[in-house]
Formats: structure tokens, C-alpha cells, sequence
């Protein structure tokens, strides 16, 4: 027997033991994050699925695995032998989580889970489906604990502070502001799950989550105090003292739920539902008033200021630094056999390490060559990684924590000949990526607004990518940040909305993609910063800032396929990148870099 069904079948004991028909295991922490620290990995630990998305629901009979298309071939290979069943999320006929518990619900049943690792929102819908069949939702049992018996602690890693020169704000600054906010809204008290507001608050950072610099925790603002609920062999004397010089109280981490016990009756209480958990809510008085909307520090967290938005342009040229001598590392040395994914993927984190400022990688690293850049999200291990030949694509989807911000880029790299089709749509994708990048736009479009100009190339010829155009990063914090986003479909709930309007100070990818199950992946990816344009008797123009400093690849790019705008604001972005990043170069490299930035006619 496979071990992912030894696990899910001494899970299936545990449900019946509490008389439970189904169990929901979703991918998060108590604190609703997109990554998870290893203690949290439950999904990853029964199913046998990696990806940093999906949900696994058990039932008496069968399992299911919810994810996305970013890892419908990763999760179809993984889920091979185990028994659970694929649900391709967003694919015709295939219903949502939601849909299908409460299709399959029986009369009278029991649904279960760990009510701190659902959000507030999906928590009142599986109540309210529960009751509706007479049936109940059981929030209070964490079942993996009892049979996982080698799981890992929960991170307690060092808190560090954040200086002002890099934050920009000090954090009494930041406190004030959204306190005022809850002043507006006529709230007393604010609680903070979300651990990248959290740190952006405090100007503290973290590493309880791999290349998150986040820190295990939660914050109730009232309107005289800031209690901070941390893990206190964390924080050492130093934090200690310069939090509490701001008003910030520490409390040990998990009593968070017994102090929303005690919030009065009276009490107007803030919180955003999809980032704080069930069990954390259902403590709240049921008299106290609790008011729904986006945390105020996740609206000001996503529109840098002028501090950070310098910060974040002296990061991309140190990246752009270390990117450029790794493509002509790879480029150079790939004929002599000796290059696999993994070892492509330690060189390029060898060259980010060369910079001081540079403490860690924004995200596992992406190095894929040939057929597994099909797949948008496969990374190489030590074990498991394929020989990059003198042939095709090369695709390294990679960013770094610095200092001075967070960094996300995406290059194919051409290794050996390529076909004519293989230019072809590297071109398509390259010239969506530009017209993104030269957008001028209305003050309040939004992701939804502008993702057409992404794909329009693709959508003449019926090809399409699946996944979103563009994500928001944040500053030395999460590289996948909220409010906004870049992609057509509209959803109806989720931080990362689409339907936010592009302000000045964010910062989003730009990475328009193609992938041929089987044959190769193409992504081209630049981090834009959201600028004002003119203003004038329409309106207020926006537009952006490439801040992403790394040639794309010229033999790769079939110059008649791009218009002339196109091409014009290809060379001149290339004549950018030679003039800001050569003189950070020497000898063989720099020489490299101008043929690589020559102009295209």
C-alpha cells in the first residue's frame, strides 16, 4: 500500500472515531498564508502533493485534491498510486471544494477540520451548509496531529528589526495611520492575522515560513495600546525594547484566543475574513459587533513610498547583477555536459549570495528545462532534476530577499537551436509582456482591465496560459502580495483582487507565459512599479516603471512579429539594461551583455 493511503486511512479511523463523514485539509496556517512553514505541510504530508496550493478532502469512501492549473501535470504525477482523486480547479464540469461537500453531504452528517486553518468566510459557509442538512461542522479537531507522529515544531526563528531607511515610516507612523482608519470605520479594536501585515506594521522581520521573512504572530490595535501575541523565545531583548517604546505590549503567542474572549460586548471589532481563522472569530462575544473589510495595513503595505520605491530600484540592479552573470555562466558552460536544473539553480542563488545585502531567496527557484517547463511551478531537487542540453529553452523563474526589497524574474533562455515555432511563440509571449509593460491607462482600472492586452497575441492564434498574469510583491516580505492582480477572471472573493485599482507605489509582475505539455515552457517576467502620468481635463494617467534590468533572449525573438512601438521600446529597455547594469560587470561578462543588448532591426 502506497503511504499516502496509510496516512489517509489512519485519518479515515480518526473521523470515525469522532463520527465524522468528511475532513477538510486545506493548504494554510492558523494565519490564512499562501506558503506554510513545514509544521503546517498536512496536505503535502498525506496527500503526497507539493504545490504550494491546493485542498484535500477526505471522505469515508474516496479523497480529492483541489488545485490550479499551475499544477495540474505536477499534481497528476504526484497523486499517481496514492488513491485521491484530481479535481482540475476552474476546468469545465469540475465543481468547486464548496460544491462538491455539499453535493455529497449527507443528511445528518459530520464535516470536520482544523477551524484555524480555514478563513472566516469559507468557516460561516460550511456552517451555514452543515445546518442546512441537519447536519453539523465540527471546527475544533486537528485529527493530522494524532497520527503524524514525527511532525515538525513550529518555527520560532529570531525577530529582527526593520530601519527606517529601509521601511521608510516609522512604525508609530504606520500605528497612527491605521488607527485612524479605524477611527473612519468607528471601531475600537483591530485584529491582524495576516503575518506580512503584521511585520509591515511593527517594521520587524522574520523566517518562521522559507523565503517569507514573516514572523509566527498576531496584533490587536485598540485605539491606546497594540498587544502583539508572539512567540517569546523569539524575541530577544533589542525587539523587545524597541517595540515597547512604541506601545507594543507582548503576549505569549497562542493566547490571542483566550484575549478576544474577553473583548466587551460593546465592542466594535475590525478583522478581514479571509486572512483571520474560524476558530479565532467564533472566540469573539457573539454580542460584539464585528465589522468585515480589508486590513488598512494591507492597503498602505501595497502602495510603497518614496523610500521604498528607491530601495526597490537598487535591488533590481544588484539582481539584475547576478542574473546577468548567470545566464552567461549557463550560456557559456552548458555544452560541456556537466549542468542539471539543481546545480543551474544553486549557481544562480551562488551569484545572488556574492551580495552582501542579499539574505535569502524570495521563493524556491524555478529551473526547468525542456519538458518540465511545462510545468509553471516545477522546481529540481537534489535527487530529482533533468540534464540541460545544447538544445531548446531553459526557463529560471527566480528572486531574491534583499535589503532593499524583494525581486521576482522569469527568463527563457535559449541553450542550443531552436525551432521555428519555439521563436514564434516566445515572441507572442514576449510582445504581450511589452504592451503591459507600455501601458497608459485611466486612474481606477484595474488587473481585470489590462490583462487583455496580455494575452491578445495568444488569443489571435487560440492559445491561452493558465494562471495569472500578474501578482503584487511586497517589500522584503511576501513575493506574492496583495491587493492587486493582473488577470481576467473575476472572482468573487480573495484578497488579491482583481477588481483593485492600480495605485501609484505598487509593484506587480508582468509574466505572460505558453506551455506545451511535453515539449517546453516559455515565461518572460519583469516586475513593474505603478507610476502617476499625466493629469489632465480626462483624468489622471497611470502608467509603469520596468524595474527589472536583465536582457531578454535575442535569438530567440522574431523582430517582424512585433510592431514598431514594440520594437522601439525593446531596444531602448536594452539600452537601459547595458547602461545601468554594465558598468557593474567585467571583462568576458560585460562583452556579453552588449551583444546581448545590441539593437534589434
Amino acid at each position: 500500500m502506497n503511504i499516502n493511503q496509510e496516512r489517509i486511512g489512519l485519518l479515515r479511523q480518526e473521523m470515525q472515531k469522532e463520527k465524522m463523514d468528511m475532513y477538510l485539509v486545506p493548504t494554510a496556517d492558523f494565519h490564512q498564508s499562501e506558503y506554510v512553514g513545514t509544521y503546517f505541510k498536512v496536505r503535502a504530508w498525506l496527500s503526497g502533493f507539493t504545490g504550494s496550493a491546493g485542498t484535500l478532502l477526505v471522505t469515508k469512501e474516496g479523497a480529492y485534491l483541489w488545485t490550479d492549473g499551475r499544477y495540474f501535470i505536477q499534481a497528476a504525477k504526484q497523486l499517481e498510486g496514492t488513491g485521491v482523486t484530481l479535481m482540475k480547479m476552474g476546468e469545465e464540469g469540475v465543481p468547486t471544494v464548496e460544491e462538491f461537500v455539499e453535493k455529497n453531504f449527507p443528511e445528518g452528517g459530520c464535516l470536520g477540520c482544523d477551524g484555524r486553518t480555514v478563513n472566516v468566510a469559507e468557516g460561516k459557509d460550511y456552517q451555514h451548509m452543515a445546518e442546512k442538512k441537519g447536519g453539523s461542522f465540527v471546527y475544533d479537531k486537528d485529527l493530522a496531529d494524532r497520527i503524524w507522529t514525527d511532525r515538525p515544531e513550529m518555527s520560532k526563528e529570531p525577530v529582527c528589526l526593520l530601519d527606517v531607511k529601509y521601511a521608510g515610516r516609522s512604525r508609530e507612523e504606520k500605528i497612527a495611520d491605521v488607527r485612524r482608519v479605524m477611527k473612519e470605520a468607528d471601531t475600537d479594536v483591530h485584529v491582524i492575522s495576516s503575518l506580512d501585515d503584521i511585520v509591515w506594521l511593527l517594521n520587524i522581520r522574520g523566517n518562521d515560513i522559507v523565503y517569507n521573512p514573516v514572523v509566527m504572530s498576531y496584533v490587536m490595535v485598540t485605539m491606546d495600546k497594540v498587544h502583539f501575541y508572539v512567540q517569546q523565545e523569539a524575541v530577544n531583548a533589542q525587539v523587545r525594547d524597541e517595540l515597547e517604546k512604541a506601545g507594543v505590549i507582548l503576549h505569549p503567542y497562542f493566547e490571542i484566543y483566550e484575549a478576544v474572549k474577553e473583548l466587551k460586548d460593546t465592542d466594535k471589532v475590525m478583522l478581514e475574513d479571509i486572512c483571520t481563522n474560524y476558530t479565532l472569530y467564533k472566540n469573539i462575544p457573539d454580542k460584539a459587533e464585528v465589522i468585515f473589510g480589508s486590513n488598512p495595513a494591507a492597503i498602505m503595505k501595497g502602495q510603497k513610498n518614496s523610500v521604498e520605491m528607491e530601495n526597490i530600484r537598487e535591488a533590481h540592479k544588484k539582481d539584475a547583477r547576478a542574473m546577468c552573470r548567470f545566464i552567461y555562466w549557463l550560456k557559456n558552460n552548458v555544452k560541456s555536459g556537466n549542468i542539471t536544473e539543481y546545480s543551474a539553480a544553486q549557481k544562480s542563488l551562488e551569484f545572488r549570495k556574492e551580495d552582501p545585502d542579499c539574505l535569502d531567496l524570495s521563493f524556491e527557484t524555478i529551473c526547468a528545462y525542456g519538458p518540465n517547463a511545462a510545468m509553471c511551478h516545477y522546481a529540481p531537487t537534489e535527487t530529482e532534476y533533468a540534464e540541460v542540453k545544447p538544445e531548446g529553452f531553459f526557463l529560471i523563474d527566480s528572486g531574491g530577499q534583499y535589503w532593499q526589497g524583494t525581486t521576482d524574474i522569469t527568463r527563457t533562455i535559449a541553450v542550443g537551436e531552436l525551432t521555428q515555432e519555439q521563436k514564434e511563440n516566445f515572441t507572442l509571449v514576449l510582445q504581450g509582456h511589452i504592451r503591459l509593460a507600455m501601458a497608459k491607462f485611466q486612474y481606477g482600472c484595474s488587473g481585470a482591465n489590462l490583462d487583455a492586452l496580455v494575452r491578445g497575441p495568444l488569443w489571435q492564434r487560440g492559445l491561452d496560459f493558465n494562471h495569472g498574469t500578474g501578482h503584487g510583491v511586497g517589500y522584503l516580505l511576501n513575493v506574492h502580495e496583495g491587493p492587486q492582480n493582473i488577470n481576467w477572471r473575476i472572482r468573487a472573493n480573495g484578497r488579491r483582487g482583481n477588481a483593485t485599482p492600480f495605485e501609484e507605489g505598487m509593484l506587480t509582475s508582468d509574466e505572460p507565459g505558453i506551455y506545451l505539455e511535453g515539449k517546453y515552457g516559455i515565461r518572460t517576467e519583469n516586475l513593474l512599479l505603478c507610476r502617476k502620468a499625466e493629469k489632465n481635463s480626462y483624468g489622471q494617467f497611470m502608467e509603469f516603471e520596468t524595474v527589472t534590468l536583465v536582457p531578454y533572449e535575442r535569438e530567440a525573438i522574431l523582430p517582424e512579429m512585433l510592431e514598431k512601438a514594440e520594437l522601439k521600446w525593446l531596444n531602448q529597455y536594452h539600452k537601459r539594461v547595458y547602461d545601468t547594469i554594465s558598468p557593474m560587470l567585467e571583462g568576458r561578462e560585460k562583452e556579453w551583455l552588449k551583444e546581448a543588448t545590441a539593437e534589434i532591426r
